[in-house]
């Protein structure tokens, strides 16, 4: 796939919904951090369930830290992990307070020195909230850049790696969300909507699905 390309499929991307972001429900960098630790293996409408409950008595690290472990998990006890991302929640509560004064870094190092924080995590951070031109390739990203040959990759870091430098730097604070819409909506893992997507003739994949 060639540059050309790749523009042509991020206009009409970014035609579509000019105005992409994260479908997890936040106010604050801090809200969002939560958000993300517990998406982790749990869908956006289900951290929103939890998440809504939980900020309309604790949104800031102090006073989810009041709650304690066992009062947190009473709030995100649908969310699969549930035991382990609490631990992790508290104990980045108390990080974010004395080690950041009580704000959520803005640098990738800081972020990932927090339980529960990975480097997709990061990302997603960093990008959304703070608008970096970071990739956060999570399991819809990976497909939709191997599948259409966006930027193929054998891992995680290889994709984000061939997307940060593939895609067009006009394109590159938005492409994740783009990517991931697309993922969710329209380039599903199993029968992806080829029919109705609007890169189909853009895209490389050789088993299209176009009914």
């Amino acid at each position: 796939m060639n540059q050309a390309i790749r523009r042509t499929i991020f206009e009409r991307l970014r035609e579509l919904n000019p105005h992409p972001t994260t479908e997890l429900n936040f106010n604050t960098p801090f809200e969002l951090l939560i958000a993300v630790i517990l998406s982790a293996q749990a869908t956006d409408k289900g951290v929103n369930k939890a998440t809504d409950k939980l900020y309309a008595v604790a949104n800031t690290p102090e006073a989810i830290l009041a709650l304690g472990e066992e009062g947190l998990k009473t709030y995100i006890k649908t969310i699969g992990l549930f035991n382990s991302k609490a631990s992790n929640i508290i104990k980045t509560c108390r990080q974010l307070i004395t080690m950041h004064e009580g704000r959520v870094p803005q640098d990738r190092t800081a972020l990932e020195a927090l339980p529960g924080v990975g480097r997709k995590t990061a990302n997603v951070v960093l990008n959304t909230v703070f608008r970096q031109p970071t990739m956060a390739v999570d399991t819809h990203i990976f497909r939709v850049a191997n599948r259409t040959k966006i930027a193929p990759g054998k891992n995680v870091l290889e994709v984000e790696k061939r997307l940060l430098r593939n895609i067009p730097r006009e394109f590159l604070l938005d492409a994740h969300h783009w990517l991931i819409l697309h993922g969710r909506y329209t380039c599903l893992a199993r029968s992806p909507r080829c029919g109705s997507c609007i890169i189909e003739d853009l895209c490389e994949f050789r088993d299209k699905n176009l009914d």
